[in-house]
């Protein structure tokens, strides 16, 4: 009889997640006609958003970062979308907004910065000053922005996608590891196949496909989204192995600081979006470890020797190595006849 009514809860919460899952897969299938090729990167970029966190391209320029992110709020009806270009001499007011004396109100009245919008794109970020950076810093943590002693919420949702250029390092400001920490995923979109190029090339002859594109949720769509996100099904397995491999980067001999608590708490949060945006309503170790790099790799200060190494043999083998280095000291669990990362109650 318990184990009945166990197998009833599960059926109610994979009905509950039916509709989020068609939603998520609408979501995509509409952000691809307009950015092709590059299925698993808006996968992770739209995990990240329905997750409740955001994003860093590290990436050279015309990479289709700026149309994922016009993509991304057309496909939301009634989403606002703005775009803030990163200089030395921009200033926190840019970001966030000022306060302006109305003459003939003979007050003082707040016009909001670009910040407040559902999906913000900023370009660039390092070349921001610090102190720019850093008035970023409570939007992206807390979802508001205080000017002038007055704190104000931001719009739900908010989603915010930031670029900085791997190659260009002159008049730049590297992001601090308290920001960098903020960022969900770091990704990359990098350039498109051959074939998809020379299809890019023709469907804009007459203008950008982005004029055409409809949106197919709405921002309620959104938040059933990120509310699906928290029922999705998460193994202890799964969960202590993601801690143990959170806690396998800070013992890395190359590492000299390793991921913190928020690094298990992104991981495990992440893995729930995939799995959703895969139409399951569990999470695998397979999506464990393909989220592993996104959402970690960033959090982690290496030593000297890890950056000597990876100058010799190539950044994205040293990664790896280091990847397996913390697959060997916590091995991935493998499910039996007894026990499968699907769940068997209602738990």
């Amino acid at each position: 009889m318990r184990m009945e009514k166990r197998n009833v809860a599960r059926l109610v919460r994979q009905e509950a997640l039916v509709r989020p899952a068609a939603t998520a897969e609408r979501f995509v299938a509409n952000i691809e006609t307009v950015v092709h090729d590059k299925r698993e990167e808006i996968e992770l970029v739209l995990a990240a958003m329905i997750s409740g966190g955001h994003v860093l391209f590290e990436d050279v320029p015309g990479t289709a970062k700026t149309v994922l992110a016009r993509a991304i709020a057309q496909s939301i009806d009634g989403a606002t979308t703005t775009r803030i270009q990163c200089t030395p001499d921009l200033q926190p007011a840019d970001v966030t907004g000022l306060a302006v004396f109305n003459q003939k109100e003979r007050d003082f009245e707040f016009r909001p910065g670009p910040i407040f919008a559902n999906v913000l794109l900023v370009d660039e970020i390092n070349r921001a000053t610090p102190k720019t950076q850093s008035a970023m810093l409570e939007a992206m943590a807390e979802r508001q922005v205080t000017v002038e002693g007055v704190t104000r919420p931001l719009a739900d949702p908010f989603f915010l996608m930031a670029t900085e250029n791997p190659i260009e390092f002159e008049g730049t400001f590297p992001l601090p590891e308290a920001q960098l920490d903020r960022f969900l995923v770091k990704t990359a979109l990098g350039y498109p196949g051959a074939e998809h190029e020379v299809r890019i090339v023709a469907e804009q002859r007459y203008g950008h496909p982005l004029g055409q594109l409809e949106p197919v949720i709405d921002l309620e769509d959104v938040r059933e989204l990120h509310r699906a996100v928290q029922d999705v099904y998460v193994d202890e397995l799964l969960q202590r192995w993601i801690v143990d491999l959170v806690r396998a980067t800070r013992m890395d001999d190359e590492v000299a600081g390793g991921c913190s608590v928020r690094g298990s708490l992104a991981l495990e949060r992440v893995a729930r979006a995939w799995a959703l945006l895969h139409a399951r309503d569990f999470v695998l170790p397979e999506d464990v470890e393909l989220l592993f790099m996104p959402v970690l790799l960033h959090r982690i200060n290496f030593r000297p020797s890890f950056l000597a190494n990876a100058r010799r043999v190539g950044w994205d083998q040293a990664v790896e190595e280091f990847k397996a280095r913390c697959l060997a000291a916590a091995p991935r669990p493998e499910p039996d006849e007894a026990r499968s990362f699907a769940p068997v109650t209602g738990s």
